[in-house]
């Protein structure tokens, strides 16, 4: 999750840079994709950019331009998940240039080859994967083949596609047709045994943290399979809807037609999980809220869940005292931070910034708690920002 949160903190501040002209570079590179061929595309971006009439947005593409292959030079092979790479003039100051450049590896594979040259860096790809919170597990099915897979934001991951020995039926008759029709429904309960099983296994094996399973196909195999009970009783089925492929194809269609749902579904898990906050806080439960006590439970190895609204910025400032060097420090909220006066007239210079919702995050990490993000567009999300200092936890115990 800390990986997560400084990719978010990233994108929130690329998000406020704007070029002067067509002169922010965004590079996507898939995973699995060689960086020589990434390398001779941006070479060949470099020459066509001399076309560029600018004379200043033409130098700060082609310096942007080369320091981005400068810095794939230190990779020997694209990352496991891909790699974005964002650079450009950033400077606010129209006489002055400062190409910055930053990179993220995403947690999940990226999957678009992508090239952009604007006035803004292209943030949507990369916010796609890590915006999304929750696991969900995919059936799609009929009597011959089944494909299960995970889907977490716009990323599907297949686990496995399965084919049935069923037989098609056929006409028979006395003694045989009765073996038939025997046989043919012990292969389909095999059919439906195996899908259940690896099922079973995908959500045992994320401690039960995908969030639910949605089921399709064509015609009523998908609801005779759920029919069998088969699953374990803590899977909850979210959704069954009708498909007309049962491959990959058939996932991206469910998944579109499910498109509500899951809406839906982020929704609730935030509701649910700000609820069961807001009773352990009325009956002075196993809750605590603001940062110093969130800090201090974490410390302790009390927190279950971490709970964080996603706009809220801490920082630990230390300030320097131009008149005596003195220096102390002192937590602020917000991401503008500036230098202060002092009660005996002097400065109070940054000399240090510390971001501590990264530290919080480290300790959950280390600890095994959740981090949930809540966002403050719900009325869930805008009362915990207001009445809970938008920072809280749910706790495993009380000292």
């Amino acid at each position: 999750m800390k990986n997560e949160y400084n990719i978010l903190r990233e994108i929130k501040r690329l998000k406020g840079i704007r070029g002067y002209g067509t002169e922010l570079i965004s590079v996507y590179i898939p995973a699995g994709y060689p960086l020589s061929e990434e390398t001779a595309k941006l070479r060949e971006e470099h020459s066509q950019s001399s076309n560029i009439k600018s004379k200043s947005v033409r130098n700060n593409v082609q310096s942007a331009l080369e320091k981005i292959m400068q810095y794939l030079k230190l990779y020997r092979e694209t990352p496991k998940n891909g790699l974005a790479v964002f650079c450009g003039n950033v400077s606010t100051n129209s006489g002055k240039v400062d190409i910055e450049l930053f990179s993220m590896e995403p947690s999940i594979p990226l999957k678009v080859n992508i090239y952009r040259c604007e006035s803004t860096f292209l943030l949507d790809p990369i916010e796609e994967i890590v915006g999304s919170k929750d696991t969900y597990a995919l059936l799609v099915m009929d009597g011959r083949e089944a494909t299960i897979a995970t889907l977490k934001g716009s990323h599907i991951q297949i686990i496995k596609r399965l084919n049935s020995m069923v037989h098609a039926k056929v006409g028979k008759g006395g003694q045989s047709q009765a073996r038939f029709v025997r046989q043919r429904e012990e292969t389909i309960g095999e059919y439906h045994t195996r899908i259940s099983e690896i099922l079973n296994t995908t959500f045992t094996s994320s401690g039960f943290k995908i969030k639910g399973l949605i089921v399709g196909g064509p015609g009523p195999s998908k609801e005779s399979f759920l029919k069998q009970n088969t699953l374990n009783y803590q899977i909850k089925v979210l959704g069954t809807y009708d498909t007309g492929y049962t491959d990959e194809f058939g996932l991206h269609e469910m998944i579109e037609k499910a498109a509500d749902l899951l809406k839906e579904q982020e929704a609730f898990q935030e509701r649910k999980v700000i609820e069961r906050f807001m009773q352990e806080i009325s009956r002075k439960g196993l809750a605590v809220y603001g940062y110093e006590e969130t800090h201090h439970a974490l410390a302790a190895n009390q927190v279950s869940t971490l709970i964080i609204n996603e706009d809220l910025e801490i920082h630990e400032i230390k300030y320097k005292c131009n008149s005596d060097n003195s220096i102390f420090t002192k937590i602020e909220y917000g991401g503008h931070i500036e230098a202060k006066h002092a009660e005996d007239g002097g400065t109070l210079e940054i000399a240090g910034d510390k971001d501590m919702i990264e530290e919080l995050i480290g300790y959950a990490d280390k600890n095994g708690a959740d981090t949930v993000f809540v966002s403050s567009e719900s009325s869930y999300g805008r009362e915990f920002l207001m009445g809970f200092k938008g920072i809280g936890a749910i706790l495993r115990y009380k000292i």
